[in-house]
């Protein structure tokens, strides 16, 4: 079995938000439970909180399906009907040709530090669409395996990260993509604006926890993009708080908004 996961960016037409809320936890969840390997279909919504302010945000939702793929060349392309019949509806504001539909086979399933509460949903989730140096691919797994990937889960709020390639298996229509690897990280916390402050605090060595992350490997590129979303699907949502294994009682109660 192969783990998959598609990422569907994209808007949705004026005046229509809830219809097609109610298409993909209604009808789409039920044709999507006939394929082969499908495991979850969750869909978030873009949040103001961002790491880098200045990346341009073109897609407001976002939707992401997992699947366990026995046969990916024959199942892969499956998901292509069922998401051409809500832009056959009209539900897909494409007139900019914003919209994209990217595949990745996983390297891993989400690798959880000790911040994660398993008998809750996530909160939201963000996405870089990543990619690593020509000749250092080997160097940059091992840099997000041993140490960037477990240092970022330990942030205040994020609890999970699982990374993929960038499939030569995709679901039409195909366009662009920056990026040649995903870094798919898991949030639970109803304050973003403190993960994300805290995330910048520590990789800048001024974190009010003490902890600061390891220099940044040469072999990842700056060639990247970083999205944010909030989860708005499913029947339960994160209850509150910020996921965290350590002591939230060191940051100052203006950490993540400064007076004035």
């Amino acid at each position: 079995m192969s783990l998959y996961t598609t990422i569907h960016l994209h808007n949705v037409a004026a005046g229509r938000a809830e219809d097609y809320a109610r298409w993909f936890d209604g009808a789409h969840q039920q044709d999507l439970a006939r394929l082969r390997g499908f495991r979850s279909a969750d869909r978030y919504e873009v949040t103001p909180q961002q790491i880098m302010p200045d990346i341009p945000q073109p897609w407001r939702f976002l939707s992401v399906y997992e699947f366990d793929y026995a046969a990916p060349e024959i199942d892969l392309p499956a998901l292509a009907p069922l998401l051409a019949d809500v832009r056959d509806a009209g539900l897909i504001d494409d007139s900019d040709e914003s919209e994209r539909i990217h595949s990745y086979a996983m390297y891993s399933d989400w690798v959880a530090s000790p911040n994660h509460q398993p008998d809750q949903p996530f909160s939201g989730v963000s996405i870089i669409l990543a990619n690593f140096v020509a000749g250092r691919e080997a160097e940059y797994h091992h840099w997000y395996d041993t140490v960037h990937g477990p240092e970022v889960t330990r942030v205040p709020g994020k609890v999970a990260m699982k990374r993929g390639r960038l499939s030569p298996l995709q679901v039409e229509p195909r366009r662009y993509c920056p990026g040649s690897d995903l870094v798919f990280c898991a949030q639970q916390t109803d304050d973003l604006l403190f993960t994300v402050k805290d995330f910048s605090a520590r990789a800048r060595g001024v974190s009010p926890s003490g902890v600061a992350f390891q220099p940044r490997s040469s072999a990842g590129s700056f060639a990247r993009t970083v999205h944010y979303f909030a989860r708005v699907s499913g029947a339960r949502f994160w209850p509150g708080g910020i996921a965290y294994d350590g002591d939230l009682s060191v940051y100052p109660a203006d950490f993540a908004r400064p007076a004035g």
